[in-house]
């Protein structure tokens, strides 16, 4: 290979960052008959996924931190009615599966009072917890509390670099013993690997700790230059090397059972496109699940981010208020934030990504759009493809 959450202090990998509950590659969810319904009553996209900063604090550094989390508390965090106050309203954008995300989520006391009652009102949730605080305990608590799938952050196979990029030495140990606690509850994990320049040449050792370990998934997270990331430097890949792992992760979806998801990387869904046409294979749900009928990005469009104070963004790395929780009901927020709409209308986009054959089902990366050239509708500054369509006049 040529050439990676919602991890602590970021939400999917935390696109955002942590995004467990993902699909796998031509396969359905189980229990899913079909493409999943896109609209609610009024014409507004389904809400699919929440990632939910239920706190901020962390006890970890990581050098990629869009948080740039701290242990300590941070002031105007919902509290425990507020909190519960907006899982009422959840229902009310669709059947989102809620991200427990932070920070680090376990360092929430009522957190596991809050799954419980996200569980109650039918809503899927699952956590994005670094691993390292997971004990049989509180492994026990995550499965009584109805969690179903946790995502634990790996970046390397061994605990040296992994350890290094977490910026705590022992982490890798103890997440690899958080894992084992999980698995003793019960509870399905995945694995999410941000991707750098000093860990490409790991990736096949990486998937095959996966694979060692039980994981239900492997979720391979693009880096988007936020928060801490913005001092890696020369470990962000370059658009050419986007390319290339994007080509290899096609292929290697091939090779593998296992459930494959690239996120904060919505070429992939071109690039899908094109080699599928080249095999000679249709892009449908039946042979590509979710990621023939879903777009690559979907900040703002599937998928929303809430921060530890109440903040609406379209996802953690894309730092736009869009509305607060305590001000102003979510589902209003969803259905009717201005930035959401222009989201929503591909008509506003600028540069390559405003005429771009590929618009609908990529969209580029909004926040790299953002954070690396200050305007979230620009086109995405890491695509090395040009579009075939003129622009528009």
């Amino acid at each position: 290979m040529t050439h990676q959450g919602h991890p602590k202090g970021c939400p999917p990998e935390g696109h955002p960052g942590n995004h467990p509950g993902g699909h796998p590659h031509g396969k359905t969810h189980p229990g899913a008959e079909g493409p999943p319904r896109k609209t609610l009553e009024d014409g507004s996209p389904i809400c699919r996924l929440i990632a939910w900063e239920v706190t901020r604090s962390c006890n970890l550094a990581c050098k990629h931190c869009r948080a740039e989390a701290h242990p300590e508390p941070y002031e105007g965090e919902l509290d425990t009615a507020q909190a519960k106050a907006l899982i009422d309203t959840f229902p009310d954008v669709g059947s989102p599966i809620i991200i427990f995300t932070g920070g680090e989520p376990m360092l929430r006391d009522d957190v596991y009072e809050l799954i419980a009652y996200a569980k109650t009102r039918g809503l899927r949730c699952v956590m994005a917890p670094n691993g390292t605080l997971i004990t049989p305990e509180t492994a026990k608590m995550m499965k009584d509390a109805g969690v179903e799938r946790c995502s634990i952050s790996i970046d390397a196979p061994e605990a040296e670099q992994h350890d290094e990029f977490r910026g705590e030495k022992g982490a890798f140990d103890a997440s690899m013993r958080g894992i084992q606690y999980l698995k003793d509850a019960g509870i399905e994990f995945q694995i999410n690997t941000t991707v750098t320049r000093n860990n490409l040449h790991l990736f096949k050792d990486i998937f095959d700790l996966c694979e060692k370990i039980g994981a239900s998934a492997w979720h391979i997270f693009l880096l988007v230059p936020t928060g801490r990331a913005e001092e890696l430097g020369a470990e962000i890949i370059s658009a050419d090397e986007y390319e290339d792992v994007l080509n290899w992760f096609y292929d290697f979806r091939k090779t593998t059972d296992m459930q494959l998801k690239a996120t904060c990387a919505p070429h992939y869904h071109r690039i899908l496109r094109q080699r599928a046409k080249e095999d000679g294979i249709t892009v449908n749900f039946e042979n590509f699940g979710l990621d023939a009928v879903s777009r690559g990005c979907l900040g703002g469009v599937g998928f929303c981010f809430i921060s530890h104070r109440g903040q609406v963004q379209p996802c953690g790395y894309l730092d736009l208020n869009c509305g607060n929780v305590l001000e102003t009901p979510f589902p209003q927020i969803w259905r009717k934030s201005e930035q959401f709409l222009n989201l929503r209308n591909p008509e506003a986009y600028d540069g390559k990504c405003g005429h771009c054959e590929y618009e609908r089902v990529c969209g580029g990366c909004r926040a790299r759009a953002h954070t690396m050239n200050g305007n979230y509708l620009g086109e995405e500054p890491l695509c090395s493809y040009t579009p075939k369509k003129k622009p528009r006049s």
